[in-house]
């Protein structure tokens, strides 16, 4: 039994249209500083946020360190960064298809912390979810655990990586709605929910946006409270990394 009747209090929310912009300039236009650390979504050229990538070349910041799979193509991606002497320090799994990160590193030029691809990903998660390190046995007895802390669990042998924090988070979903709940498409999602999660502050390249209301809660991938900014790039290039044709008859 209710002891009165029940009330209504009205609370003042703020609007979640303040989340959207009108491009990836004006996204990032009061958050970019030299030397600052990015967690860039994506899987070679799959699932990358080309317009804020774009925007961050744009902008000429510099001493950054990056933390994404791959530093991608030569000319496109992340790429454009490495291109323009942007990068500092890479950290992740894979940098085979850009043959100028390659000369740079070879030449002192950079920086690189290759980890393999699951490690990555959990030390991307555990940053968001407040986990400072953690134990892994993948890597021991390779130059991976070199410099690193191991130690024995039930006679096998572990390393322990620290978690990846990141002062921005780029990332590339497929839709959104006003508040910024985001949906995936197939294996561009990737990196992205992980890397969103990392960092201190995340700006989501979105295809399509709708109405709060829209998108079915069940479906989200990724729930509007770790996105703080949107900003829609209806047809992106979706540039392939390596294509490989059959000949006709064969």
């Amino acid at each position: 039994m209710f002891a009165g009747p029940c009330r209504w209090r009205e609370v003042a929310v703020p609007p979640v249209s303040r989340k959207l912009h009108a491009d990836a300039r004006h996204a990032l236009s009061d958050l970019l500083a030299d030397g600052q650390t990015f967690a860039v979504g994506g899987f070679g050229l799959c699932g990358i946020p080309e317009a804020l990538i774009a925007a961050v070349r744009d902008s000429g910041i510099r001493g950054l360190t990056v933390i994404s799979n791959n530093p991608g193509t030569e000319n496109f991606g992340l790429g454009q960064w490495v291109q323009q002497r942007q990068v500092r320090r890479f950290v992740g799994s894979y940098v085979g298809e850009n043959k100028e990160f390659q000369r740079q590193y070879l030449a002192g030029e950079i920086e690189l912390e290759l980890t393999p691809q699951g490690s990555l990903a959990e030390r991307l998660r555990a940053a968001g979810a407040g986990i400072p390190a953690f134990f892994t046995a993948t890597g021991y007895g390779t130059v991976v655990a070199e410099g690193k802390e191991t130690r024995e669990f039930g006679g096998r042998h572990y390393v322990l990586e620290k978690a990846l924090h990141a002062d921005i988070a780029l990332i590339k979903a497929w839709k959104a709605d006003a508040a910024g709940n985001l949906l995936f498409r197939h294996t561009a999602r990737n990196f992205n929910p992980v890397c969103a999660k990392a960092g201190k502050v995340c700006v989501a390249e979105v295809e399509e946006l709708v109405d709060v209301g829209m998108i079915d809660p069940d479906a989200v991938h990724l729930p509007g409270i770790y996105v703080d900014r949107i900003v829609l790039n209806p047809h992106p290039e979706k540039r392939i990394d390596v294509l490989m044709l059959r000949e006709e008859g064969r």
